[in-house]
């Protein structure tokens, strides 16, 4: 073996035992893989799944460090056949690589190692589509700067379903996870009028954060505005604008964008969010579109849990991102 993915990465923790040797009406379980002993031929897959178990950055108390692995565990519960697109996402060939490693206490070296294992994912299998399991919402700027890194000539925009704008000022709180729009923007990696964030709402935003998201050109539309012009219409305007704009698109999808009725196990959980429905739909459009071309789902932790309706809605979010991938 090289050293990727492992020693790089850690293997998964959770490795279910493929127990069929069917190729269609599989359980997630039975079709995302996990490296063996040898080194995978990378050309053989098309999608290449990751965990990032951090919360030690998050401002709010969590342990979204526990959900790639509560994510796996539920993989049981779904089928790869999706009977409202009459797709099966067997078509595509899916690998998980595991986590990436952390430090029991350096954040930063954790942080550097975020970024590290993406870089790698580029060089190693650039072909592949990176979906990532997070883990809080620091994570997706050490995953973005790593992604330029592997592309520094790209430009790249960002789709952000979010309930907070998370620019926060890195000077207080540093790279955490109110602050990964912001330490984008502030590092250079992303301009400001390539962020997109959608979802926003209520009282759970200060009016500075607006403020400074109007001074650098952050476009965001309101959860209000979103239901009254159709999610699917805000969806396909965010991509047309960043298509005219960027080389890549990123979408981060920080699952605190549920309502708390939805989702009771997001660390900032609240009221007036989107419904479950709208955040398929809203995956989906955006895995259509060619310039997606990687993916976080972030900020949820399965301690607060009630009878996995979070967690399998992660996992829902994935597979339906997925399947926009599927249409392409």
């Amino acid at each position: 073996m090289t050293d990727y993915p492992y020693p790089l990465l850690d293997r998964p923790s959770m490795i279910w035992t493929k127990q069929t040797d069917k190729t269609t009406d599989l359980k997630v379980h039975e079709w995302i893989e996990t490296v063996g002993d040898s080194l995978p031929n990378w050309q053989n897959y098309d999608v290449t799944i990751l965990g990032v178990p951090l919360s030690k950055s998050s401002i709010s108390t969590s342990a979204a460090s526990d959900n790639p692995d509560a994510m796996r565990q539920v993989w049981k519960s779904f089928g790869t056949y999706n009977l409202d697109e009459d797709i099966d996402l067997a078509t595509l060939k899916a690998i998980d690589l595991g986590n990436v490693k952390q430090h029991a206490t350096d954040i930063s070296y954790t942080h550097q190692q975020i970024g590290q294992a993406m870089t790698a994912m580029r060089k190693h299998h650039p072909h592949t589509f990176p979906v990532v399991m997070g883990g809080d919402h620091s994570i997706t700027a050490m995953l973005i700067k790593g992604w330029k890194q592997a592309h520094p000539d790209e430009t790249v925009g960002i789709l952000q379903l979010d309930t907070h704008f998370d620019l926060r000022d890195l000077n207080v709180f540093g790279p955490a996870n109110g602050t990964p729009i912001r330490n984008l923007i502030e590092s250079g990696t992303v301009e400001g009028q390539h962020v997109h964030n959608i979802g926003l709402h209520g009282f759970f935003n200060a009016k500075e954060l607006k403020d400074y998201a109007d001074e650098t050109g952050v476009h965001y539309t309101t959860m209000k505005q979103t239901r009254k012009k159709g999610v699917d219409t805000v969806i396909k305007r965010a991509l047309e604008k960043l298509n005219d704009q960027v080389d890549t698109i990123y979408l981060t999808v920080d699952m605190d964008v549920l309502d708390i009725t939805h989702n009771p196990a997001a660390p900032a959980a609240t009221p007036g969010g989107m419904y479950t429905e709208e955040l398929f739909e809203a995956v989906q459009i955006a895995g259509e579109h060619p310039k997606v071309k990687a993916m976080d789902m972030v900020c949820l932790d399965p301690r607060k849990d009630v009878g996995e309706m979070a967690v399998k809605s992660a996992v829902h979010t994935m597979l339906s991102f997925l399947t926009g991938y599927c249409k392409r």
